[in-house]
């Protein structure tokens, strides 16, 4: 892998990574560009205890441009875009509108291919590594930031999913605060820990793994399962068998099997709701593509349990079948209590009928 860090016309970071030693990124961003001026803050919510982004400047934030007008294609025949290259491997850089900004931590984009009709499920093996080698480098180097707290690297797809940009690519927040999903996790693992003295995460792992009704795929290194309190209808976990508390700290085995696994699951959730023939082709594209959200859940940095955390990634649709959606709702909006129409071990079952031959 090469890495190549530039800069973009307004001053935003932009940086590289190729798959060949030898790649040349010397382009410049000719774009008359404004500097990226935001009014991003952080408030408090004093009943739940949580925080809230308040970023009025995404309103105007690009919106389902045609393909010819995609930001994230590479820069050809004198159209420019947010990438000066007129080719690339991976791309990262500062996101235009972000969520989060200064004091209030940082947003990244992640372009995960040049090829505007791909999908993540689409990239080879060797693509996929060097998309998880991005993420691990730039968990690395965020991290090192002023007031950042966690690191949050994740995918959203599909125009369900709320979408603006059809081309294949995730984001990456830099957050100053541990996020209240993390808290929690970490209390329950805090009391687990006192009542049992074992580890919470590795006590789950090893259940399923016992129970085997929701195992989806397992490999030397990574086990796949649906939770036995899966929220979404089609919702699965990524666990390596040795736990660590982020990407940095996955092994060499690990993340060469990484790719093999994640593209598999990838590929099946492109197929669980494909007719009958739909989804033999090799790209997604011959497929019904699956809209869904993936989400790498890593320890914060400072946290008091942190060599408890146990680094995972959790994937899931809000598509419950067929041409049907999982809205949330009175209950799940207004709660937070969720309504799974779907059986966990039912899902697991769909998920392995739609192996790859």
């Amino acid at each position: 892998m090469k890495k190549t860090t530039t800069r973009l016309a307004d001053g935003r970071e932009l940086i590289y990574y190729d798959l060949r030693d030898d790649a040349v990124r010397g382009e410049r961003d000719p774009r008359p560009l404004d500097p990226v001026a935001t009014a991003a803050e952080i408030r408090h919510d004093r009943l739940l205890g949580d925080s809230v982004a308040i970023a009025s400047h995404r309103q105007a934030r690009t919106y389902h441009p045609p393909a010819d007008e995609c930001p994230l294609c590479p820069s050809r025949d004198g159209r420019l875009s947010e990438i000066p290259a007129p080719d690339y491997d991976v791309a990262v850089f500062e996101n235009r509108f972000p969520s989060l900004a200064g004091d209030s931590g940082r947003c990244e984009v992640v372009c995960f291919t040049h090829d505007h009709d791909a999908s993540f499920a689409d990239l080879t093996e060797e693509q996929a590594a060097l998309v998880l080698e991005a993420w691990t480098d730039r968990t690395a180097e965020l991290s090192q930031l002023p007031g950042v707290e966690q690191v949050f690297c994740f995918e959203n797809r599909g125009a369900e999913i709320g979408v603006t940009l059809g081309h294949p690519h995730g984001q990456i927040y830099a957050y100053p605060f541990v996020t209240p999903r993390t808290a929690r996790m970490l209390a329950s693992v805090a009391a687990h820990r006192e009542a049992t003295g074992g580890n919470l995460f590795d006590d789950t792992v090893a259940d399923e793994l016992a129970d085997g009704r929701r195992i989806v795929l397992e490999g030397e290194h990574w086990v796949v399962f649906v939770p036995y309190a899966a929220h979404w209808p089609y919702e699965v976990h990524l666990y390596p068998k040795r736990r660590v508390p982020d990407l940095l700290a996955l092994d060499d085995a690990a993340r060469t099997e990484f790719p093999q696994i994640y593209l598999e699951v990838l590929r099946r959730f492109d197929r669980i709701f494909a007719g009958p023939g739909g989804g033999s082709g090799e790209r997604a594209a011959d497929a019904v593509r699956t809209p869904y959200i993936a989400a790498w859940h890593q320890a914060p940095l400072r946290a008091e349990h942190r060599g408890d955390f146990a680094l995972h990634l959790e994937l899931f649709t809000i598509r419950r079948t067929s041409g049907k959606l999982k809205f949330l709702a009175g209950s799940e909006s207004g709660m937070n209590v969720f309504i799974n129409d779907v059986p966990p071990e039912a899902a697991a079952d769909r998920l392995r009928e739609v192996a790859s031959e």
